[in-house]
């Protein structure tokens, strides 16, 4: 049997190959259109049952098979694989774009909503109805014939054209090798990120020590490598990836023009002034205006802070490191020192408390604290011999929900760090099908008779990813649309992410989980406060440099002309100019590598980083006044926030939870800039 096509329990990844994608979609697709002609057959009054219901077990289906490819092109890239995902996948967006401009499927929605059997329904069913009718109008099904077509053109070409921005930014992040030989080139990089760099090479066949263009290399170069030279060399090479500065069949430039271009027709299509309108409209924002006010305002409050951080920087630099010309290739490694320097601490010294087995057993303390659960090994087929999974049950044993662990970088996978969705919660008969997610992660592999050791910012990002699975995984609402992470505004979706970040800031959290990995002392409470104390450092810079992101993004998709005589780069040349206290040098070319909103769902959408991280924040300071592992605080989290979904608004259950609208104030103090 074809392993795509059994949805009896997990994926079996072990036994999946790219031969079986193409006949999996055949037959899905098949049915899937079998069902709508079979809903628009009944002419009866539609109802829960006999209309939405079968519509939604059809489109699971090709859901979770597709989700398993998509996710093994992003963890298991092979040749074959990737050609059976892009032979597949215009097919894919085809059958989407088409039931999104279904007339019959449109109406039949608009007549369940306008019927008696509308009222008896849950909420969240009628929300879900509400969604649906919603995406309707933004899937292009009110559009007259000929438009409808053009529409559905778009979609497929922009599936195409993102799935090819993000293979050549993975391509060209591969491409790039950097083999040193003479030992005195890597002073200052550590014994660790050496030791892994040797053991790169020695699998090439090559002497001395590889370097590449993936975090867990790339990092530590630019942070602690004393070797200036080097360090640009990795930089050019990194900021310039995908661009016209490197292999002509990997060029992001004009995929960049063209994705903006069809987004700005579709949006006109649909009667929008611009594309940014039609990212707003399933988001908590209202306005692009709105979201600029927004930015404008932190920007603002943080800008001094950032003037502030660069030039205690520079003057370091200068004086303390002869760097009198600090350029973007010094950052990193300035700032390691200067921090160094003022806290007495570096990044390494405090990468040798967080071990693997330690960070991963008190994360799921902190969860099994608040929440009450119990999280435990579990087995699975899995995708490569280094992922790990896991079981999350209540206190009664009963299987809430798993999830796979894809912790190390490899060059088949993606970079960053995410978390998807492969079940989700939903009721089913008498019974409900648990929920299970992907939790990836690009960190270095272990040496071997070691465990791994993170750095503390990638605890956070663990941390990070960990809530978002939550979000999806303790769901309680039982109706597919609006259950786990699915109907939930884009800019609230990092709220429970950002809000478990905060907890690798307490000492209660942190000292049962950071031990010396050669000694296993428990880290120094007085590291930890040096740690404090270094929280907030260039947090200034750092929050410039996310608006500075988040207005590219916007202004892109709002008021920018891409037939105009101006490019992607020269509007972000201009607002670096207004935000930016770190000017780059005129090669850089970092919207070829913006793969958030190129490839990714932030299109328009980038600012909900911080406009989430308001909300956490403020979601965060009620556990702050009542103790930070407060399980009665922590199950009201659950109830109100986790629990809900997407099946009320997100700014109802964040005032459920905290009891009035958010404010701002609980951001500037965790940021340091109250």
């Amino acid at each position: 049997m074809n392993p795509l096509l059994d949805f009896s329990g997990l994926p079996r990844f072990a036994e999946i190959r790219p031969e079986h994608v193409t006949p999996a979609v055949d037959e899905l697709l098949a049915n899937c259109r079998k069902t709508v002609e079979a809903c628009m057959a009944d002419t009866g009054e539609p109802t829960w049952q006999g209309f939405v219901t079968p519509m939604e077990d059809a489109n699971e289906r090709l859901s979770r098979a597709w989700g398993q490819v998509s996710h093994l092109h992003s963890v298991m890239d092979s040749p074959e694989l990737r050609e059976a995902y892009n032979e597949n996948l215009p097919r894919i967006t085809q059958y989407y774009a088409e039931l999104g401009q279904h007339e019959g499927l449109f109406r039949k929605f608009k007549a369940l909503k306008d019927s008696p059997a509308f009222a008896p329904l849950s909420p969240a069913q009628q929300k879900i109805v509400d969604n649906e009718l919603r995406d309707f109008r933004l899937g292009g099904a009110e559009l007259p014939e000929a438009d409808k077509q053009r529409f559905m053109e778009i979609q497929q070409q922009l599936a195409a054209l993102s799935a090819k921005f993000e293979e050549n930014l993975l391509d060209a992040t591969n491409a790039f090798v950097h083999y040193v030989e003479n030992r005195d080139e890597l002073a200052g990089i550590p014994e660790d990120v050496l030791e892994a760099a040797s053991a790169a090479a020695e699998a090439d066949g090559n002497i001395g020590w590889k370097f590449t263009l993936h975090m867990p290399s790339y990092l530590p170069a630019m942070q602690y490598a004393d070797n200036r030279e080097l360090r640009e060399t990795l930089y050019r090479a990194y900021v310039t990836r995908a661009s016209e500065i490197g292999p002509e069949k990997l060029d992001n430039t004009a995929l960049i023009r063209d994705i903006v271009r069809l987004r700005r027709e579709a949006a006109r299509l649909l009667g929008f002034g611009n594309y940014a309108e039609v990212s707003l409209e399933p988001k908590m924002a209202e306005t692009p205006d709105q979201v600029l006010a927004f930015l404008d305002e932190l920007g603002a409050r943080a800008k001094p802070y950032a003037e502030r951080d660069m030039q205690e920087l520079s003057e370091f630099a200068a004086g303390e490191l002869n760097l009198p010309d600090l350029q973007a290739w010094d950052i990193a490694y300035a700032s390691e020192k200067l921090r160094a320097a003022r806290y007495s601490f570096s990044d390494h010294e405090v990468k040798q408390y967080f071990t693997e087995p330690n960070v991963l057993a008190g994360m799921f303390k902190v969860v099994e604290t608040l929440y009450g659960l119990h999280i435990r090994p579990a087995r699975a087929p899995v995708w490569h011999e280094d992922v790990k999974f896991f079981e999350i049950a209540n206190h009664s044993g009963q299987k809430i929900g798993e999830f796979y662990l894809d912790l190390y970088a490899r060059p088949s996978k993606r970079g960053g760090a995410w978390m998807d969705d492969a079940i989700t919660r939903r009721r089913k008969g008498e019974g409900i099908q648990t929920p299970v997610a992907y939790l990836n992660c690009n960190y270095t592999a272990p040496l071997p008779g070691k465990p791994a050791l993170f750095t503390h910012d990638e605890v956070i990002t663990l941390f990070h990813e960990f809530g978002h699975g939550l979000h999806h995984l303790l769901t309680k609402i039982e109706d597919l649309g609006v259950s786990g992470i699915n109907g939930v505004e884009w800019d609230a979706v990092e709220l429970p992410s950002q809000f478990m970040e905060n907890f690798c800031w307490e000492w209660d959290v942190l000292r049962h989980m950071a031990k010396h990995v050669d000694s296993g002392e428990t880290l120094p409470r007085e590291l930890f406060d040096r740690m404090l104390a270094a929280k907030n450092f260039q947090a200034g810079m750092q929050t410039m440099r996310q608006l500075e992101f988040a207005l590219f993004d916007m202004h892109l998709h709002y008021d920018f002309d891409p037939d105009g005589p101006d490019t992607a780069l020269d509007l972000l040349n201009r607002i670096r100019a207004q935000v930016a206290v770190v000017i780059p040098p005129d090669y850089n070319r970092f919207p070829n590598n913006f793969s958030h909103i190129f490839a990714g769902g932030y299109a328009a959408g980038y600012y909900s980083y911080k406009w989430a991280e308001v909300l956490s924040a403020d979601a965060y300071a009620l556990f702050e006044e009542n103790g930070v592992l407060n399980p009665e605080v922590g199950h009201r989290f659950w109830s109100e926030i986790l629990a809900q979904g997407g099946a009320r608004p997100a700014i109802e259950s964040f005032k459920a939870f905290r009891g009035r609208e958010p404010t701002i104030d609980a951001l500037l103090r965790h940021n340091g800039m109250a």
